[in-house]
């Protein structure tokens, strides 16, 4: 195994089973698997009748799975590589996607999926209990972060069970939560107004401490309006300058998006 990839064995047969369980796998079913390692819970996708992609980047796993694990299995597909850089290259889209993913890379995963055209209608990931805790935060809590909104955007997203450190080899560091993230018929974004949405809420919170009126006017936004701008954003919004973004709910955000819409679409400052 390579260490730096961050990759750890679920050991427990049972806890393997619960999580192949959750992904609710349909016979002749697309599914991918991000970080399959040696093929413990591709196996069991398999059985459930999976037709599994598995994205792997330790080249060692790589040749056990294609050469032996899974040499004569017609349903399985192994891409060989980063998934940061070999998803955005498929052009299919899977009905489920699951994995355990790295502690070091999890986020970033996250939501580039989330971001991208590849949301299925259900997914399971074993991630860092407290990673788990900042994707499921509710609206204004501790936690409600970007990666919060980002996640909760198209998805319900809810912790499922954890997994102790004993239940890995090597033994991580930290506990481990199994979330599920099941999409939601209506999106909390208009879908027009998506990739606005994203900028602004990346502006916001890109200074935590700082309020949304500084964030906005040193981010994209403020980039992309005339002087002004931002401050006829936030009033047409009815917000108060001097709010931070943690505390900002779909409502909220949303009418900042739309805000910053309608003045980029008569500002001719604005190249987007």
């Amino acid at each position: 195994m390579m260490k730096r990839f961050g990759q750890n064995f679920l050991l427990s047969t049972k806890l393997r089973e619960k999580i192949a369980d959750a992904v609710q796998v349909e016979p002749g079913m697309k599914v991918w698997e991000i970080g399959p390692g040696l093929g413990s819970i591709s196996i069991l996708l398999l059985e459930r009748g999976a037709k599994l992609t598995a994205f792997e980047i330790d080249h060692g796993f790589c040749r056990v799975l294609r050469e032996t694990a899974f040499r004569d299995e017609p349903d399985f597909e192994l891409v060989e590589g980063d998934a940061l850089k070999t998803i955005p290259e498929r052009r299919d889209i899977p009905e489920r996607i699951c994995g355990n993913l790295p502690y070091n890379v999890g986020t970033v995963l996250l939501g580039d999926l989330m971001e991208g055209p590849r949301r299925p209608s259900r997914m399971v990931f074993t991630l860092q209990k407290e990673v788990v805790q900042r994707l499921c935060s509710p609206v204004n809590g501790p936690d409600w972060s970007v990666i919060s909104i980002v996640c909760q955007m198209d998805y319900d997203v809810k912790p499922l069970f954890d997994l102790k450190p004993g239940c890995f080899y090597p033994e991580p560091n930290v506990t481990s939560t199994a979330a599920l993230f099941t999409r939601r018929e209506q999106s909390r974004v208009e879908p027009k107004l998506k990739n606005t949405f994203l900028m602004v809420v990346h502006d916001l919170f890109s200074q935590r401490r700082k309020t949304i009126k500084n964030n906005l006017l040193s981010g994209k936004c403020g980039g992309r309006l005339l002087k002004g701008g931002v401050e006829a954003m936030i009033q047409e919004s009815g917000l108060e300058p001097t709010r931070r973004a943690e505390e900002l709910n779909w409502d909220e955000l949303n009418a900042l998006t739309a805000s910053f819409a309608r003045l980029s679409a008569s500002d001719p400052s604005d190249n987007t």
